[in-house]
């Protein structure tokens, strides 16, 4: 079982923590992963991606032409990689920056307001752990618990005030998938 996943926004979303985070909870779950960044030199409010590829053997390649899962955090990451979805695949938007379409009806769309949700928790910069809570409930294989260990590992003894805010997203976005 191979699986890619983007994520995908614009510079100073977090894009490439989240995707650093979701590859280290693979790796918790003893997965093989790779994880590969993409982001222009303008860096924030620049388009960013990152490509996380797991799986139960040795992971193929990266930079594939498609993807199972697209986790986009606004319009221009959902118009550019919409494309890319294997059908059969999922998109997840953040509708709080995404309007809400379906351009096609071979994939699957999980549109949930993880911008909204992460000012609700008291700031933006949080939007990203949203987003993997969201992902989490959406995608069997991505246990919640290594994430939460992963958000810990990623963050580490630097950044431990950090914790119970993140902590509080992760699960606040499961949980928002779950009213969606």
């Amino acid at each position: 079982m191979e699986k890619n996943f983007i994520l995908a926004g614009f510079g100073g979303q977090g894009i490439l923590l989240a995707g650093t985070i979701l590859a280290n909870a693979f790796m918790l779950d003893e997965k093989n992963v790779t994880w590969y960044p993409c982001y222009g030199a303008e860096m924030r409010g620049g388009t960013v991606n990152c490509e996380v590829v797991v799986s139960d053997t040795e992971v193929s390649s990266v930079h594939k032409r498609e993807c199972d899962y697209a986790l986009v955090l606004n319009q221009q990451s959902f118009d550019r990689f919409v494309k890319i979805v294997k059908s059969g695949g999922t998109i997840i938007a953040n509708s709080t920056l995404v309007a809400e379409a379906n351009p096609r009806a071979d994939i699957e769309y999980v549109f949930a307001p993880m911008g909204k949700l992460a000012n609700d928790l008291g700031t933006s910069k949080v939007t990203n752990v949203v987003s993997l809570g969201v992902l989490s409930s959406v995608v069997d294989m991505i246990s919640k618990d290594a994430l939460k260990l992963a958000i810990e590992k990623v963050l580490g003894a630097k950044k431990k005030d950090l914790l119970p805010l993140n902590m509080k997203a992760l699960e606040a976005g499961a949980d928002l998938t779950a009213k969606v």
